[in-house]
């Protein structure tokens, strides 16, 4: 997904930061910088668009279900 203006990812978009090999969701997208926040949880990053890869669908079928996993099992912590 991408925005009408500068070919930017859209707010809640899931992409890969390549100077960091990380895959993040999009949470804000305003200034030199989009924001983005892992998909299993903790802190958000900046990154600039020029570091950004859109997944493909396979790759972006991963990210999910590696998401999913890792919800998986903070659930299960202490029990």
């Amino acid at each position: 997904m991408t925005g009408e203006d500068h070919g930017l990812p859209l707010v809640g978009a899931v992409v890969l930061d390549t100077t960091r090999n990380l895959v993040g969701r999009v949470t804000e997208a305003g200034g030199p910088y989009l924001r983005l926040r892992p998909l299993v949880g903790g802190f958000p990053w900046d990154v600039a668009p020029s570091d950004l890869h859109p997944l493909t669908g396979a790759e972006l079928l991963s990210a999910l279900v590696a998401e999913a996993n890792a919800r998986s099992r903070r659930g299960r912590v202490g029990r």
